[in-house]
């Protein structure tokens, strides 16, 4: 985040700290050690981006001990155009390995698209007011709204401010296809976690994901 107020702490944005505690063993040493990466001076604010710590279910427990008080921005994408992405991201990761994409990929990234039950986790650690979620449609098609309410959430001054968003290119040609099949077998595998999260979170705007926006509309009919 490019907001004057925020400072980058870490040369990349995803710090993956918690992901080793998966036996345990957090100490009151590792969260001193988590806190020394995030200098803070003044009013300025800093934090890191790691989506993984939504789907490890070890790590909210952790990150609560760690950081009681942070605000947590959670980014949510239709289910299966995210597993798509996750797909593409891994196999170019593999790639640049030299290896073939894992035979245990697709299953690890088809896994974290069940946001609601993740969210459900998370807010067993943290209060509702801490949280903020974001959807990838709204923000991709109109950012400066939601950039507008994330610096409000974060307590940021000018609210205003508006970054290079060019310098962020959102396009991935690059994506896997599915055929009809496999598309609605994902769909339905998802549904059920899909209505959960639109009514537990009706902030959430299911008509922006095309595999899910026939719920809306069987609600609707009820």
């Amino acid at each position: 985040m490019a907001h004057p107020q925020v400072v980058q702490a870490l040369p990349d944005k995803e710090l993956h700290y918690f992901d080793r505690f998966y036996a345990g063993g957090f100490t009151a040493a590792d969260v001193a050690a988590y806190h020394s990466y995030f200098p803070r001076r003044g009013e300025q604010q800093t934090g890191e981006w790691t989506p993984l710590y939504m789907s490890a279910p070890w790590i909210p427990p952790l990150l609560s001990r760690a950081a009681p008080q942070a605000r947590l921005l959670v980014l949510l994408r239709d289910p299966v155009e995210r597993y798509l992405s996750a797909l593409e991201l891994n196999a170019k990761v593999a790639a640049r390995r030299g290896a073939p994409l894992s035979r245990y990929g697709p299953l690890e990234a088809f896994s974290r698209g069940f946001y609601h039950r993740q969210l459900v986790d998370l807010l067993r650690y943290f209060d509702r007011s801490q949280l903020l979620l974001l959807q990838y449609e709204r923000c991709n098609a109109d950012p400066r709204p939601e950039l507008r309410r994330t610096y409000e959430f974060l307590g940021l001054g000018d609210v205003g401010f508006t970054p290079n968003l060019s310098a962020h290119p959102r396009a991935q040609p690059d994506k896997p296809t599915l055929d009809d099949g496999a598309r609605a077998a994902y769909a339905s595998a998802y549904r059920d976690d899909v209505r959960a999260l639109i009514a537990a979170f009706p902030e959430i705007d299911v008509t922006l994901w095309p595999n899910f926006a026939h719920l809306t509309q069987r609600a609707t009919a009820r």
